[in-house]
C-alpha cells in the first residue's frame, strides 16, 4: 500500500511582516490623499490670520480695535470680532514677519492635532488592544483630512488651542478633581465666546467648584484685558458683542448652525426669532440632559462631545472650522462598535449599525460642505430637497448625533485615589 504523501508544512500567509506591510501601505495611502483634500483650501491662503494681524497693526497704530474693517467678496465687510483678551494674545504675533506667524500657527495646530488625537485614542487602544503606533498614525491622518481641520489650518484659525484647553480640562482635570479644574474652559471662553457652553455643562452636572473656577478664570482674563484696553473692552461688551451683522452673512453655507439652516430657507430675509429660539431651547435642554447623564455614567468624552454639538447648533454663526466635535464623536462610535459582542445576534447587529454610522459620519466630515463647492456671493434660498441636505449636512448630522451618539459603560475616566469629586452618583441610562 503506497504511503500517504506527507502534509506540506503550513505557511503563515498573515504573519507579522505581512500585517506590518499592510499597515504601512494603508497609512501611506491615507497620507497620499491629504494633498488632494487640501488643494481647494489653498485659496484661503491664511485669510483669517491675515485679518487678525492687520487688525493688530491697526490697533497698535492707535486706532480703536473694533473700527478695523476690510471688504470681502462673500461677506461684504469683515471686522475683528474676538474679545479683547484674544487681541492681547494675538498682538505679539504682529511684531513678527507674517511668514513666521503663519508657521507658528500652523505648527501649533498640528501639535494640537497630535496631542488631542492621542488623548482620544489611547483609552480605545488600551481597551481593545489595538496596534498602538499604527492606530495613532491613522487617527491623526484622518483628523488632518477632516474639513474642520483643513479649514482651521488653511484659514489660520485658533480653534485647536481652544480644543486643547477644553479637552485637557474635561478629560483630565475635572474627573480627577484637580484644583485647576475649570481653568482651561475659562481661558477658552475668554478667548472666544463659543466655549462658554461648557461652563453651563459644568453647572448642569453640578460640578460647582469647576464651574466657579471656569467663570472666575474667564472673568479674570476679561478684567485683565479691560485694564489694558478699557475703551475697547467697554465697546466690545456693550455694543460689538450684540451687533450680529459684524460676524458675517448668516445664510452663507459655511454657517452650519440652526440659525444658518433657517436663514438659508428664508434668504434674503432673516428668519424669525420666534422660530429659532424655541429650537435653541429644545436643543439645549435635550442635548445637555444627555451630556450630563453620560458624564454621570462615567463617559466624560461623550458628555463633552454632546455639549460641543449643542454649542455648534445654537450659536447664531458656526463656521465649518468650529465643529471639531465630530471627531470625538467618531471615536466614541468606533469604540462602542468594537465593544459590541459579535457572537450574539443583537451584538452583531449593533456593531453593524455603529460601523455604518462611523463610516458615514467620517465620509461626511471629510468631504465637507464648502471645500468642493462655490456657493456664490448673493444670498439665495434653498430651493430643492437635495440642496437642503447638501447645504445643511453638518446641522443635520449634529442633530442626529445628539440622539444616537452612544454612551459607553464605564469608559476610561482617570481619577486620583483618595480624591473626592463633585460628581453625582451613577444612575441608569436608557440607551
Amino acid at each position: 500500500m503506497p504511503a500517504e504523501p506527507a502534509t506540506p508544512p503550513s505557511v503563515d500567509l498573515d504573519g507579522p511582516g505581512d500585517r506590518m506591510a499592510r499597515r504601512v501601505l494603508g497609512a501611506l495611502a491615507l497620507a497620499a490623499a491629504l494633498p488632494a483634500l487640501y488643494l481647494p483650501g489653498t485659496v484661503h491662503n491664511f485669510f483669517d490670520l491675515k485679518i487678525y494681524m492687520s487688525a493688530m497693526d491697526w490697533w497698535a497704530a492707535g486706532h480703536p480695535l473694533y473700527d478695523y474693517v476690510q471688504p470681502d467678496r462673500v461677506q461684504g465687510e469683515l471686522y475683528f470680532t474676538y474679545p479683547p483678551f484674544a487681541a492681547l494674545l494675538l498682538l505679539p504675533f504682529s511684531w513678527l514677519k507674517l511668514g513666521a506667524t503663519v508657521a507658528i500657527f500652523t505648527g501649533l495646530t498640528l501639535l494640537g492635532v497630535v496631542v488631542t488625537t492621542k488623548w482620544l485614542l489611547d483609552p480605545v487602544i488600551r481597551r481593545h488592544r489595538l496596534p498602538h503606533l499604527f492606530t495613532l498614525v491613522v487617527g491623526m491622518l484622518l483628523v488632518l483630512g477632516v474639513e474642520s481641520t483643513r479649514e482651521t489650518i488653511t484659514f489660520g484659525q485658533i480653534n485647536m488651542l481652544l480644543v486643547v484647553l477644553i479637552l485637557a480640562d474635561l478629560l483630565f482635570a475635572v474627573p480627577r478633581g484637580s484644583r485647576w479644574a475649570g481653568v482651561g474652559i475659562g481661558l477658552a471662553a475668554a478667548l472666544k465666546l463659543f466655549p462658554g457652553i461648557f461652563v453651563v455643562y459644568l453647572l448642569a452636572g453640578r460640578r460647582w467648584r469647576a464651574a466657579t473656577v471656569a467663570a472666575a478664570t474667564a472673568a479674570g482674563a476679561t478684567l485683565l484685558a479691560a485694564a489694558v484696553a478699557p475703551a475697547d473692552s467697554w465697546r466690545f461688551w456693550t455694543h460689538e458683542l450684540w451687533a450680529t451683522d459684524r460676524v458675517g452673512r448668516t445664510d452663507y453655507t459655511g454657517n452650519q448652525s440652526l440659525f444658518g439652516l433657517l436663514s438659508r430657507l428664508t434668504a434674503p430675509e432673516e428668519p424669525s426669532r420666534l422660530v429659532w429660539l424655541p429650537l435653541v431651547a429644545a436643543v439645549v435642554g435635550y442635548g445637555l440632559w444627555r451630556a450630563v447623564r453620560a458624564s454621570q455614567a462615567g463617559d466624560a468624552l461623550t458628555g463633552l462631545t454632546l455639549t460641543g454639538l449643542v454649542a455648534a447648533l445654537i450659536s447664531p454663526i458656526t463656521w465649518t472650522h468650529h465643529i471639531y466635535w465630530f471627531i470625538p464623536a467618531v471615536v466614541i462610535i468606533a469604540d462602542a462598535a468594537l465593544g459590541a459582542d459579535p457572537r450574539t445576534i443583537a451584538g452583531a447587529r449593533r456593531r453593524r449599525r455603529l460601523v455604518t454610522l462611523a463610516v458615514a459620519t467620517t465620509a461626511i466630515i471629510v468631504y465637507g460642505v464648502v471645500s468642493f463647492y462655490d456657493w456664490g456671493v448673493a444670498p439665495s434660498p434653498t430651493d430643492s430637497p437635495w440642496e437642503f441636505l447638501l447645504r445643511n449636512a453638518y446641522v443635520l448630522l449634529c442633530l442626529a448625533l445628539l440622539v444616537v451618539l452612544p454612551v459607553r459603560p464605564k469608559a476610561d475616566v482617570p481619577q486620583r485615589r483618595g480624591t473626592k469629586t463633585d460628581t453625582l452618583p451613577e444612575t441608569p441610562i436608557h440607551r
